[in-house]
């Protein structure tokens, strides 16, 4: 039985960064797999040694899956480079190796994920999943009835529209919305384009783990309850993002198709096969007509409707009903030493 496995996922398995920073660290050359450097697709099997940047990665290193629920704040960037000043693991301190699970903006507070579990992570921030994250958000004027419908239906930013989400008002310049997608800066750029510029952002949910109480800037275990639901919720994320790319190539079809109808002409109904096989052969047939043979077969018709009037003998004046005398043209003539014999004769 194969024991083996991509050489990303083991990678994320012993806990030293995510599948996605794995592929990065194997296409930058900075991966030896047996003492060669690895490439993208390349698999692990026990006895195999890995090495990144000159350190041992073995199974042996496998770590304890850590699920931790961080309350953000303001001024924290998210980001696993640890060069970059106020980074989130800095902040966080962890003894072992984590990696957020998606992002929050530099100015924006509230719960984010921190774990070693690379499976996971790419799992939750499948879009297909419609994980739901909910935000309170406070901006610069008084929103409206107007305001509440265009943010919930839809909002054009970044060359797209943004998906249908709930959203209510919670106060005169406050509301509360739960998106199933995570554009950049999203939120702000959909207030942005109705004219509003937002003042406070927090995330208070994240599936079915809520903020509550939790301070700013401090963090929490996960429990074993809200991990299990959330192992659940994504087990079959693979499968949920295969069946949702059919409708969007369905929707794709029909803006080239206004009619809604199958794109593949030879699909259409209205369109008759046998009418395009009847006309196209003509004008190929014109097409691949030597000049020489018009020129030959051309004298054909005219030679059935007879010669022109221009080289027809005309008749003689006086009595119509007289018949032209018969041509001689092309007989020979008759000899006249016959004639002269006769009147020799009869002297």
């Amino acid at each position: 039985m194969d024991q083996s496995i991509s050489l990303n996922k083991f990678i994320s398995d012993t806990g030293y960064c995510s599948r996605r920073e794995a592929d990065n660290l194997i296409t930058s050359g900075r991966v030896l797999l047996n003492d060669k450097p690895a490439t993208l697709g390349n698999r692990y099997k026990p006895g195999d040694t890995v090495e990144v940047d000159g350190s041992l990665i073995t199974a042996a290193k496998k770590e304890k899956r850590v699920y931790l629920a961080l309350n953000k704040p303001v001024g924290i960037t998210t980001t696993t480079e640890l060069h970059i000043k106020d980074n989130i693991i800095s902040f966080v301190g962890y003894p072992k190796r984590i990696f957020p699970i998606g992002r929050l903006d530099k100015d924006s507070e509230g719960l984010i994920f921190l774990t070693n579990d690379g499976d996971i992570i790419n799992k939750i921030l499948r879009a297909a999943n419609n994980h739901e994250k909910e935000y309170i958000v406070r901006v610069n004027k008084p929103v409206n009835a107007a305001f509440v419908r265009q943010m919930s239906q839809g909002v054009r930013i970044l060359e797209t529209t943004t998906l249908p989400c709930k959203v209510e008002m919670t106060g005169r310049q406050t509301f509360r919305i739960t998106l199933t997608q995570g554009l950049n800066r999203q939120i702000r750029r959909m207030c942005e384009a109705l004219g509003y510029a937002v003042v406070a952002l927090q995330r208070v949910r994240i599936m079915n783990v809520k903020l509550d109480k939790l301070a700013v800037g401090k963090w929490r275990y996960l429990s074993e309850a809200e991990i299990a639901f959330i192992k659940e919720s994504v087990a079959d994320s693979s499968m949920v993002g295969g069946e949702s790319a059919k409708p969007a190539q369905r929707k794709k079809n029909r803006r080239h198709n206004p009619a809604g109808k199958d794109s593949n002409p030879e699909l259409i109904p209205d369109k008759k096969p046998s009418d395009s096989k009847f006309i196209s052969p003509k004008p190929e047939f014109n097409r691949e007509k030597k000049p020489s043979d018009n020129k030959f077969k051309s004298p054909k018709p005219l030679a059935k409707e007879g010669k022109p009037k221009s080289f027809e003998k005309p008749a003689k004046r006086g009595n119509p009903s007289q018949k032209p005398a018969p041509s001689n043209k092309g007989k020979p003539a008759a000899r006249p030493a016959k004639q002269s014999g006769k009147k020799r004769s009869g002297r």
